[in-house]
């Protein structure tokens, strides 16, 4: 005998009306902004781990003395504030061909010089003496394929030089004691390093950090989808199960009507990430923007994300049909007031004193990191409804507004789906503590303006500086520094220091002009002193600014759905208490409070508890709060509630609309 679930689930969906129809595409909408959100995250993360894999030939992989066939020095110098790779090779005499580096078809000659587009662009905007004279001078640069470059954006110089040349000499390999990751030599026989750029290498695992603490905000938006039309789907079916309908077919339509919503929403998702790519490889992070190569995750994530969505959808609304399986009767008559029991608080307290003890000692894991993360969002999953229900229990004894007294009843009738409003933002207050309070950034000596050059003989080298600087044009205070001045630039290396008058524009002049009096070191300043830390710095500022952005969106889109899908679920509600007298503003009242509430006390929590996780990783890295930390913070919890208030507000007409017929409406 063929089922009937599939039938009648079609029938029911099609004559479930106006109202039906809207609740399907909130949860559509629903689904596919999940599935695009999940599918950038992922994007991302993918991605900056392929522009860092697309960086690791630069660093010297050192051969064997006997096996060597070139020498390669890595080094990096700055312009306009912005990091510029340059990669010296030189082939050794009398030893066999060297593979080309990637991005060329051939190994350099002595005296070409391959530039990535970004560099060349920059090459012919900016006067010679700022940028181009630090290199070999050549009638025209070659270009650099995608393969040597992480981003479209990068600076990268490949030069080629004699086995003879200071360049690639043993002393210029030997910078100072800043040497680690940015300038490195060695004797290669290929570019086979699996070690990524000081200016990439750091990029996945900061988007990583992200991307945990915004997933639970999008899985709980699309949990929020399955329970779109909860209700009404709750009361239809119980009539069903009435009428004779096994559990099982219940269930079944329940399954089926959401996989259909949920499938057709993560896949519109999906194809909107596709066809949007190229517009999000514009969007700059660390070094750049993306090759939109970079950004494709493939057909197996792609499909992987919308089976997810969808099967998240599927569960979440089945896992409503509980009670009319069980008990139908109490489900149509509306009978089950949904109580939460005190083991909730138990499990809190006890996953809490769980975590406490693993972060005690600082020294955990990248995975230790990830599983107390999720465990600490799984506890406030659990424990936030019980909160809900207790609020509502307290406020409702000491009401004294009918919108408060309202309110309090709603919550502690349903404090699971009151918690389901609110729950993007209390999980987003986390994050906006956080990232709040943290401050990674090292404090350390002042030397901007400065450039400084190391040199044996420094005297003799402070007369050329000087001489150098003057023809440049550029107005400076050259100074010889000894091996015993380690508040220096050159911390303990002796040397020259010029302290240089002026904008960047005179200070790149002044390290161009300085370059020949290294004998093969680069003049430095302070922003290559600084680049592990800033580096590093730099990515968590940009991912944090887009995780709290991201997170507000995210929590304040699952808020406006949910009231949505409330006003639609409790059209009979609001119809009844029209027609009993109750003013339209009351009502609305009634649902702003009914999300304030329990939003002030659970947010404040989870908000507090970042502070503290940042305070602490604070300490680990040696640092203090950062002193715009509670300004920032101030400013994202006043933003994230107002964001919360426009989005229940917006369902304002909706309700107009779904109680301007309570006569016809309300039975």
């Amino acid at each position: 005998m063929r089922s009937p679930v599939l039938p009648l689930t079609w029938h029911l969906a099609r004559s479930s009306g106006r109202r039906g129809l809207q609740s399907q595409l909130l949860a559509a909408g629903a689904a596919a902004v999940g599935s695009f959100l999940l599918l950038v995250m992922i994007a991302a993360a993918l991605g900056a781990g392929a522009r860092a894999d697309h960086t690791t030939w630069r660093t010297p992989a050192s051969a064997p003395a006997n096996r060597a066939t070139a020498i390669q020095l890595t080094t990096v110098t700055y312009v306009r504030h912005d990091p510029v790779t340059v990669v010296n090779l030189a082939h050794l005499p009398g030893r066999e061909e060297t593979p080309a580096p990637p991005g060329l078809s051939a190994f350099p000659k002595p005296g070409e010089v391959y530039v990535s587009p970004a560099l060349a662009e920059l090459l012919g905007r900016l006067p010679a003496n700022q940028l181009a004279d630090r290199f070999p001078k050549v009638t025209s640069y070659g270009t650099l394929g995608s393969a040597a470059l992480a981003s479209p954006d990068e600076l990268v110089a490949v030069v080629g030089r004699t086995s003879g040349d200071p360049a690639v000499s043993a002393r210029a390999g030997d910078q100072n004691y800043y040497d680690e990751n940015l300038t490195e030599r060695a004797l290669v026989a290929g570019f086979t390093s699996t070690k990524a750029s000081v200016l990439t290498g750091t990029d996945q695992g900061t988007v990583l950090l992200g991307v945990l603490l915004l997933v639970m905000p999008v899985v709980v938006l699309a949990s929020a989808a399955g329970r779109l039309g909860a209700a009404r789907r709750e009361q239809r079916l119980a009539a069903l199960r009435l009428a004779g309908a096994t559990p099982r077919q219940i269930l079944g339509m329940t399954a089926v009507e959401a996989a259909g919503v949920g499938a057709a929403g993560a896949f519109a998702g999906a194809l909107g990430y596709t066809l949007l790519l190229p517009a999000l490889a514009r969007l700059p992070y660390g070094v750049g923007g993306w090759y939109a190569g970079q950004l494709w995750v493939g057909p197996l994530w792609f499909a992987a994300v919308v089976l997810a969505v969808t099967a998240l959808i599927t569960v979440s609304a089945v896992t409503m049909l509980r009670q009319v399986a069980s008990s139908p009767l109490g489900v149509a008559q509306q009978s089950d007031p949904r109580r939460t029991r005190a083991i909730r608080l138990v499990l809190f307290v006890a996953v809490l004193g769980c975590i406490w003890m693993s972060t005690g000692d600082g020294q955990l894991k990248n995975r230790q990191l990830i599983a107390l993360l999720l465990l600490f969002y799984g506890a406030f999953w659990l424990f936030g409804p019980w909160v809900v229900d207790r609020l509502g229990r307290v406020v409702g004894r000491f009401a004294v507004r009918p919108a408060t007294l309202l309110a309090a009843r709603r919550l502690s009738d349903d404090p699971r789906g009151a918690w389901r409003t609110v729950s993007g933002l209390v999980l987003a207050g986390f994050v906006a503590g956080f990232f709040s309070i943290s401050a990674l950034g090292l404090d350390g000596p002042d030397h901007h303006g400065q450039v400084a050059v190391v040199a044996s003989d420094a005297r003799h080298t402070a007369t050329e500086a000087r001489t150098a600087l003057r023809q440049a044009g550029v107005t400076a205070t050259v100074r010889v520094v000894g091996e015993d001045e380690f508040d220096s630039l050159l911390s303990g290396m002796p040397g020259i220091v010029a302290q240089v008058s002026g904008g960047q524009d005179q200070l790149d002049r002044a390290v161009t002009a300085l370059t020949p009096l290294g004998g093969g070191k680069l003049p430095f300043t302070q922003q290559y002193v600084a680049t592990p830390d800033d580096t590093v710095t730099a990515r968590v500022a940009t991912v944090s600014t887009a995780t709290l952005v991201l997170s507000f969106l995210v929590a304040a889109a699952s808020a406006g759905l949910t009231a949505a899908a409330n006003v639609l679920d409790r059209r009979r509600t609001y119809g009844l208490l029209r027609l009993s007298g109750t003013p339209l503003s009351v009502l609305d009242s009634a649902r702003v409070r009914e999300a304030v509430i329990p939003l002030t006390a659970l947010a404040g929590g989870t908000t507090l508890m970042g502070v503290f996780g940042a305070t602490q990783v604070n300490k680990l890295a040696g640092t203090t709060m950062n002193t715009s930390g509670a300004v920032r913070l101030l400013v994202c919890v006043v933003v994230g509630a107002l964001a919360m208030f426009a989005a229940i507000t917006a369902s304002k007409p909706l309700l107009r609309r779904v109680t301007a017929g309570p006569a016809q409406t309300s039975d």
